[in-house]
């Protein structure tokens, strides 16, 4: 109710001439940013000769810096970057630095869309959920319940600046001195083709940790083998600083040949080791998100969260979705059930299937 009298308070006003500075505000998390990059390619088609900086925290920045619409990008000083009054000043400090006309909001907060009108940006675009957007004088309202992508979500807010309704997928196109490097690579530590690309972790980003979202070890274990079985394929086990015991578990329980890399490629070189692997499996993670929209083709292993809102949003991808009930805050509410569970053997079964009829499309 106090969000809805705040938006009678802050006025709307149309957009008169094309923007030449936009700031585009999707700062977290690493899953998140990519799937905004469908809004971000849609955002260029609309304004080709604008100038666009892309406000994001240093965490996520690393998996979107090398994107060839973006103009630059403005490091928050947090991923989270509104959590305390000291940030939140400094936050507003940035954008005013940018002498922006126009913001492209893809942040639900109140304290979002807030800061972004405090900034003294003329025109501010962004999503209004339950009120929140009070802020923004383009609000693109949206219902929570109704399940819907983030992808199309953000698309959202493009086109209506735009005007007209625009179209793309999430994309991290990957840099052919990238690739090439990639393959070097590979063929120094004799790993051949096809193989695969596997990571069993995730689900961790600064300030938060949602491990609940991992699909059972052994279970992973077991898919990625029998996948690598039928195909005559090879395995590189993926991993972050903290995943050594997760990738030497899985490792444990390959019959295939394997190779570990753990903490030891960018958020670029994954990329472009997963589009050379002939199928990447990963759990509901940023870095499952990274890999789909880098040209892979990508299986994500889903449990307490839904598809339809969080699946990549890429032409070449499937999910595997094993349900699970989750408190009323969803994954945030802690570890499920499903995170544990060992009994799903059937339906590894029924998604090894599946998996190799993707593969034979």
């Amino acid at each position: 109710m106090v969000y809805r009298l705040l938006g009678t308070v802050f006025p709307v006003r149309a957009k008169s001439v094309p923007p030449r500075r936009i700031a585009f505000i999707r700062p977290c998390c690493i899953g998140d940013v990519v799937m905004a990059t469908a809004a971000l390619t849609a955002l260029r088609e609309a304004y080709p000769e604008a100038h666009i900086s892309w406000v994001v925290g240093e965490w996520s920045a690393r998996a979107i810096a090398h994107h060839s619409t973006i103009d630059d990008l403005v490091i928050a000083q947090a991923d989270m970057p509104l959590r305390s009054p000291v940030s939140f000043w400094r936050f507003l400090r940035q954008l005013r630095a940018g002498n922006y006309d126009c913001a492209v909001s893809l942040v639900r907060s109140p304290l979002m869309s807030l800061a972004i009108c405090l900034a003294g940006i003329p025109f501010r675009a962004g999503l209004d959920s339950g009120g929140r957007g009070f802020g923004y004088n383009l609000r693109v309202a949206i219902d929570p319940d109704e399940p819907a992508h983030e992808s199309e979500i953000y698309l959202k807010v493009v086109s209506a600046l735009a005007g007209r309704e625009l179209h793309a997928v999430a994309n991290l196109p990957v840099r052919a001195e990238t690739r090439e490097y990639i393959r070097a690579t590979l063929e120094t530590v004799q790993v051949a083709a096809p193989f695969i690309v596997a990571h069993p972790g995730g689900g961790v980003n600064p300030g938060m940790r949602f491990e609940s979202k991992r699909f059972p070890l052994l279970r992973f274990a077991e898919l990625v083998n029998r996948v690598a079985e039928a195909k005559g394929a090879g395995v590189v086990l993926l991993g972050g600083p903290d995943d050594g015991d997760l990738v030497a578990e899985v490792a444990r329980h390959l019959a295939a040949p394997w190779h570990s890399w753990v903490d030891k490629l960018t958020f670029a070189e994954i990329g472009a080791l997963a589009a050379e692997a002939l199928l990447y499996i990963g759990n509901d993670t940023g870095l499952t998100h990274l890999a789909a929209a880098s040209g892979a083709k990508t299986v994500m292993l889903m449990g307490p969260t839904d598809p339809r809102r969080y699946g990549p949003y890429t032409r070449d991808s499937m999910v595997v979705w094993i349900p699970s009930d989750v408190g009323s805050r969803g994954v945030a509410e802690g570890p499920t059930e499903w995170m544990g569970r060992q009994d799903i053997g059937p339906q590894v079964a029924v998604a090894v299937k599946e998996i190799l009829d993707f593969l034979d499309k």
